[in-house]
């Protein structure tokens, strides 16, 4: 969808736009359910992780993948991201170059995993965990590619936004559902509940019925050194900006202007020629997201001076239990070394 993933009605209560696309969903999840269960993806020589999410749109998928990427290198693992690289023009497989590429090249999510360790974009998953594996990685973790099933998984995470849920609880395009929540349960292994809220509550009853594991974490913001007292102007192109301000407002800060575009957004020279106007015309600090950030580097002009102005907030996800972490971590390595032990048999 052109600007933003999520129509506002996919989280209302169901109105007459849900009921008017609810043949459309059926068949949707229909296929969907076809694919995740008929799936035979080629299988990967090295552990994989799949971090996914339910619906269509931001549940920190990507602040997820770096953690637990982070938690398999100091188990020893030398992990890599597979990823397909949202709104990017390279199909793949590319391995993601900080010093060249560009949001516009491989996405904007790619630029903030290979900070973390190798990653990889490819249309063609197979393809991508196996310029991975050639690379030395011995631990893929692919942010997103669930439903797809595209490659082989053996175990897959679900990230779940606790404070947005599911919305109404539709599949697309009636509501954010990416297939039927029961289908997309039979093929998780654990939920992951990220922050605090009730909107996710029926996923967590749903996967406590279906005896799925459930882990915990929450987003934690870095401090923004020498703004406390100044008036901000916050933007962000994500799938929930509102989360973004409400975390700025609770870390004490001021926000005296907000700009929410759709998620994924590029921006224009017009966008960065407005918002360094109203930063000028109120004396405001500008502020973004670091996903929003890595947009705009490699940027000239008005863009390249946006970036330059703006102040880019740091997030870091921090597991709840450092040990099932690393027991996750465990876990997925071991079923690696069975499906090994079967394929040899």
């Amino acid at each position: 969808m052109a600007g933003s993933e999520a129509p506002p009605f996919w989280y209302q209560p169901r109105g007459w736009q849900a009921l008017c696309l609810a043949p459309a969903g059926w068949a949707y999840g229909a296929a969907a359910r076809m694919r995740m269960d008929r799936a035979h993806p080629p299988q990967v020589a090295a552990p994989v992780l799949c971090i996914g999410n339910l619906t269509v749109g931001g549940s920190g998928k990507t602040p997820a993948a770096i953690a637990i990427g982070k938690a398999a290198a100091e188990a020893g693992h030398k992990p890599g991201f597979l990823t397909r690289g949202y709104g990017g023009s390279v199909a793949g497989p590319h391995r993601v170059d900080l010093d060249h590429d560009t949001a516009l090249t491989v996405g904007d999510e790619p630029l903030l995993l290979a900070r973390a360790a190798p990653t990889v974009v490819a249309g063609n998953r197979a393809a991508g965990a196996q310029m991975l594996v050639e690379s030395g990685v011995d631990f893929v973790v692919m942010d997103d590619g669930f439903q797809s099933r595209s490659v082989h998984y053996d175990y897959a995470l679900i990230a779940l936004d606790a404070r947005r849920g599911i919305g109404n609880g539709a599949v697309i395009p009636a509501g954010p559902l990416r297939a039927p929540m029961v289908d997309q349960m039979r093929h998780a292994d654990a939920l992951l509940r990220i922050g605090d809220g009730e909107a996710g509550a029926s996923v967590v009853r749903a996967a406590a019925r279906a005896a799925k594991p459930m882990m915990r974490a929450d987003i934690v913001p870095h401090a923004l050194p020498g703004l406390e007292e100044k008036p901000l102007l916050a933007f962000s192109g994500i799938g929930d900006p509102g989360k973004f301000f409400d975390t700025l407002r609770g870390m004490g800060h001021w926000l005296t202007m907000t700009r929410a575009y759709g998620d994924h957004h590029f921006f224009t020279e017009t966008d960065a020629d407005d918002l360094l106007l109203h930063a000028d015309l109120e004396n405001l600090e500008l502020v973004t997201t670091e996903k929003d950030a890595v947009r705009l580097t490699h940027t000239e002009g008005p863009l390249g001076e946006l970036r330059r102005r703006t102040h880019a907030l740091r997030i870091e996800m921090v597991f709840e239990s450092p040990v099932a972490l690393r027991a996750l971590i465990g876990e997925v390595a071991e079923r690696y070394h069975q499906r090994r032990i079967r394929g040899a048999a």
